[in-house]
């Protein structure tokens, strides 16, 4: 195959790998049933007038699935930290033994489940569409590149059949996520 095609086919596959990347960190930050320290990801803590993410300024554990403790460097970040969870505004209610921040993460609702079960369905939606960017990008790419008409109508069968792949692999992923979101 030529080696501009081959080019192609690396970019998109590339752009597609970053989509699914992508998706997997969002699904991880999606709340399911059992307390995770990647719910607190998004958490980002004033540390010395800049904004650094929770995991680099404490330890976040999980000692029992419905509990989260964070154990700060410094004893002086407990009440940045309190105050930074509460203003990520995920609906936990930290509470600071003088030691450490506990997180008593509630059951989640019926009616909260199937809110997350949306959000998850929309990160899946959203990484379908990367996907389907990446392959009109490589087909136009492709478009341009001076071969023959064959060897363009197998490139572009090539991109389908990655993009297939792609699309599957994100109906999958979002499977196991709603499973785990719905199980009570």
């Amino acid at each position: 195959m030529n080696d501009e095609i081959e080019f192609i086919l690396d970019t998109a596959k590339e752009a597609m790998t970053n989509a699914i990347e992508h998706l997997e960190k969002e699904l991880r930050s999606i709340r399911a049933s059992k307390a995770t320290p990647a719910m607190l990801g998004m958490v980002m803590v004033d540390y010395y007038g800049s904004q650094t993410p929770l995991s680099q300024v404490a330890n976040v554990t999980t000692p029992d699935p419905r509990t989260l403790t964070i154990q700060p460097w410094e004893k002086s970040m407990l009440q940045t930290i309190e105050k930074a969870i509460m203003l990520a505004n995920l609906g936990f209610n930290p509470m600071n033994n003088g030691d450490v921040i506990m997180i008593n993460v509630p059951p989640l609702t019926e009616e909260r489940r199937v809110g997350l079960a949306k959000q998850a369905k929309a990160e899946a939606e959203h990484a379908k569409v990367g996907i389907r960017n990446a392959r009109k990008d490589a087909n136009n790419e492709i478009k341009k590149v001076d071969v023959s008409d064959d060897m363009k109508k197998i490139a572009e069968e090539d991109i389908q059949k990655l993009t297939d792949a792609f699309v599957k692999n994100i109906d999958d992923k979002f499977s196991v996520k709603e499973m785990e979101i719905m199980k009570v």
